[in-house]
């Protein structure tokens, strides 16, 4: 099972960001895939946003609508994308696939890829 996420750098205030997580080793469908985030001294933070087996999606309320999670329409990878970026996303941002995930607790989610850092500067 792999999980690599790609996408990240050092974006503007106001800016906008596309994170991909390349999947393989598990049957695609059967999975949630979730986002989270750490920042630099501070507990990781999440999930985000899941995206479920069956395409159904979810968000925390406080990313107000800035965050869009989807999946490619051939191809096992999902999406990240991410507008009106400020200063406090600033973090390393990890995808991760859960069997049972939905919910809120990262116990859910058995696999994990390794992150991709987002800098938002300027």
């Amino acid at each position: 099972v792999q999980l690599v996420e790609a996408g990240g750098g050092l974006v503007q205030p106001g800016g906008s960001l596309r994170l991909s997580c390349t999947t393989s080793g598990f049957f695609f469908d059967d999975y949630a895939i979730a986002w989270f985030r750490q920042a630099p001294g501070k507990e990781r933070e999440g999930p985000l946003c899941v995206r479920s087996g069956g395409g159904s999606t979810k968000y925390e309320d406080f990313l107000e609508g800035r965050f869009i999670i989807s999946k490619d329409i051939y191809k096992d990878i999902v999406y990240l994308q991410m507008h009106d970026l400020r200063p406090e996303d600033t973090a390393v941002y990890t995808c991760a696939a859960g069997e049972t995930g939905w919910g809120p607790f990262p116990y859910e989610y058995e696999y994990w890829g390794q992150g991709t850092q987002v800098t938002v500067s300027s």
